[in-house]
């Protein structure tokens, strides 16, 4: 990625599946272990970022004390940090633990000429997304009111299909009424989501589309039912420059999962 000071510098981290105690397991492994790693290996590398983005699935069984340690986790980086809800939140109890002045549930956020707008797209008790009429009213707002500001849009659920089709069961069911509005906002340059946890990065129209890792285990692609991949777990850094252009890759921790325990049973 282009070194340069001008841009301004993303974190997205998404799919932490963090549980309710530190030392628990997920499928063999400890998701909070890796949750840690992913942060401490990208600030190491480059130290600074103007934003953190959680993109959603922070908890796998949401509790206080998981969104709490969480949150002592991005303290220590004195990074702004807004985070967003996935169908395995509890969207109330986050907002409630986070809610510092520097790490929170902001739904827009303004820096430089750009503005990064989050959205809501969870179903409560469901896995698949949607967004609603009032999320969709936020955006066309932020974007009216914005006209000469690019645009990032930041959501969980993916709205195109991923070609594994257990994960596109749970794709945004009204991504037409999403993508109906983008589509009126050339300022719009990239829309970036969690929950498929494997990497996205395709153009359409105006904008570029891009998928997380998962901080913890991944989901192996064009699979017709649910799996796993022992791949490493990984990040996204996002760069937008002041004329509009985005810059993104994704960045793995150096071991595959080795102690991963796959099943076929979903997680």
């Amino acid at each position: 990625m282009t070194n340069n000071t001008a841009c301004i510098s993303i974190l997205q981290l998404s799919d932490l599946h963090i549980l309710a105690a530190p030392e628990d397991k997920m499928m063999g492994i400890n998701t909070e272990h890796y949750f840690n790693a992913c942060l401490e290996q990208a600030f190491a590398e480059k130290h600074h970022f103007d934003l953190i983005m959680l993109t959603g699935d922070l908890a796998q069984n949401p509790c206080p004390a998981s969104y709490r340690r969480i949150l002592t986790s991005l303290e220590a980086h004195e990074t702004p940090c807004i985070c967003l809800p996935g169908n395995h939140d509890d969207y109330e109890l986050m907002q409630q633990v986070f809610n510092t002045d520097r790490i929170n549930c902001r739904k827009q956020v303004k820096l430089g000429n750009w503005q990064l707008i989050s959205l809501n797209s969870q179903i409560l008790g469901e896995p698949g997304g949607r967004v609603s009429k009032e999320e969709l009213d936020f955006l066309e707002n932020c974007l009216t009111e914005n006209p000469d500001r690019h645009a990032l849009i930041a959501i969980h659920h993916h709205f195109l299909e991923t070609k594994s089709p257990w994960m596109d069961t749970m794709i945004i069911e009204n991504s037409q009424e999403l993508l109906a509005v983008v589509d009126q906002y050339p300022q719009v340059k990239v829309i970036t989501t969690g929950h498929i946890h494997q990497v996205m990065d395709i153009k359409i129209a105006t904008f570029r589309v891009l998928g997380a890792p998962s901080t913890c285990f991944q989901f192996a692609p064009e699979t017709p039912e649910f799996s796993v991949s022992d791949m490493a777990p990984g990040y996204r850094l996002i760069e937008l420059y002041a004329d509009g252009r985005v810059e993104s890759e994704v960045i793995r921790l150096p071991e595959p999962l080795t102690e991963l325990q796959a099943n076929k049973h979903g997680y």
